[in-house]
């Protein structure tokens, strides 16, 4: 197979902007370090949504119920992994001025490239179906709505989508920025009503060999790390550092700013997930209550056990911005995915529609037939999807980083490479060993 072509030989054979309705549509300073980094800070939020998303919550309330703190070293360690992954995708949007999707269309067959476009796909509408699942349980626990209205319901969320857009790119970053400040303003009222032992909560942080000892601790650990790296997020940031214009010889101080925005936000990220563990063993777990793993008793029981009426609905209202935080970068994500790999621009209304309706529709289906209590199989699914797919966009990412004849002298260096690969290997290893342990029940 012959190695990647050039960033400028690609650009030369119709590969053109990513995301072109919004590419370089950021102005970047010229001078002022802290005018130009606050430029660049934008992408990195839009990417650490899909960190705090409905199905991590799961797997952070189950932890944290069961297991107390001591969960929280494997939080800390796959964000880190994340955070790892996220920089190489941004270094490789701003060095080689392509996302991941159009270098695999780039360096691939065309048959290897359809498989990776239909297995992401796959694994949009995985992550799509468990943000119309999070938006209607918050609708629920707020309103009261029957579960089947709420995933209905959710259909309309295009509409929101559709209307930021119009106002620019950065006034989306703006909006999700605003929801991710919603959902910490939650969590920080919680803890305040829960009262963790914070010299506990740092000793969590610490690792143990109880983690690998203890099978069913060891089964958590490896949901929290498997539902940590979204595979849709690697493309998504490859592409969306793309809408600042940068000076073209100023490649390293754009990988420098974006690097970063990536470190700062998915940092808020880890403090999020953080929370939700934090809470679930301050609440659940020193009262005995090691069975919480649902989101709905999550929020059945905060009112009473943390004396506080308002505590039940902060936690539904932070679920319901996370829902909504998710479906727009899904979008975004899914855009990125179809144009980059198969060159097709589809209306971006149209494109939302179509997403939406592929997760509303098995969603609905389920909840009719068999039930609300069936929302917690559905959501497992939908992480079984993710992990599937995430090997297919991890090493493909890895490759391209390392390589000089695509990225030049922003290849990776020895030293990251090796982590890098390293990183790769746990991950891919970790999501077999979770896929496994799901198919034995």
């Amino acid at each position: 197979m012959p190695p990647p072509p050039t960033s400028d030989a690609i650009n030369g054979k119709g590969f053109g902007a990513s995301l072109s309705e919004s590419h370089a549509s950021v102005s970047v300073p010229r001078r002022g370090f802290w005018r130009r980094l606050m430029a660049f800070i934008g992408p990195g939020y839009l990417v650490a949504v899909g960190y705090m998303d409905p199905g991590n919550w799961a797997t952070d309330l189950a932890g944290g119920s069961a297991f107390g703190y001591t969960l929280l070293a494997v939080v800390l360690l796959s964000s880190l992994m994340a955070i790892l992954l996220q920089t190489l995708s941004a270094r490789l949007g701003i060095a080689a001025g392509l996302d991941l999707a159009q270098a695999c269309r780039a360096r691939y067959s065309r048959p290897v490239t359809l498989v990776l476009w239909l297995l992401c796909e796959l694994a949009i509408i995985a992550c799509d179906l468990a943000e119309v699942l999070g938006t209607a349980i918050a609708l629920k626990l707020l309103f009261g709505l029957p579960l089947l209205a709420g995933v209905l319901i959710t259909a309309f969320d295009v509409m929101l989508l559709l209307a930021l857009q119009r106002f620019g790119f950065r006034k989306l970053e703006a909006f999700v920025a605003t929801l991710l400040v919603v959902i910490a303003g939650c969590f920080v009222y919680e803890l305040w009503l829960a009262r963790p032992d914070w010299l506990a909560v740092a000793g969590g942080f610490v690792p143990t060999g109880q983690i690998v000892t203890n099978p069913a601790m060891l089964y958590i650990a490896i949901g929290i790390l498997g539902a940590t790296v979204m595979p849709h997020n690697l493309y998504l940031h490859s592409s969306v550092v793309q809408t600042r214009a940068f000076e073209p010889g100023d490649k390293r101080g754009a990988i420098h700013f974006a690097t970063i925005d990536t470190v700062v936000a998915l940092g808020f990220a880890l403090l999020i997930n953080a929370a939700i563990l934090i809470l679930a063993a301050a609440t659940f777990h020193v009262a005995g209550r090691t069975d919480v793993a649902e989101i709905e008793d999550a929020h059945r029981l905060l009112s009473p056990m943390l004396g506080a009426s308002a505590a039940s609905v902060v936690f539904a209202l932070a679920l319901l911005a996370s829902g909504q935080n998710s479906t727009i970068t899904g979008t975004l994500a899914g855009q990125i995915v179809m144009e980059g790999f198969l060159d097709i621009k589809l209306p971006v209304w149209l494109r939302r529609i179509v997403t939406r309706a592929i997760a509303i529709v098995p969603a609905a289906l389920v909840i009719a037939l068999v039930g609300e209590g069936a929302t917690t199989n559905l959501l497992v699914l939908s992480q079984v999807v993710l992990s599937l797919q995430l090997p297919f966009a991890v090493i493909p990412l890895v490759a391209f980083t390392a390589d000089r004849k695509l990225m030049g002298e922003f290849a990776s260096p020895l030293a990251l490479r090796v982590v890098a690969w390293v990183v790769a290997a746990a991950i891919v290893g970790l999501n077999v060993k979770l896929l496994v342990g799901i198919a034995a029940g």
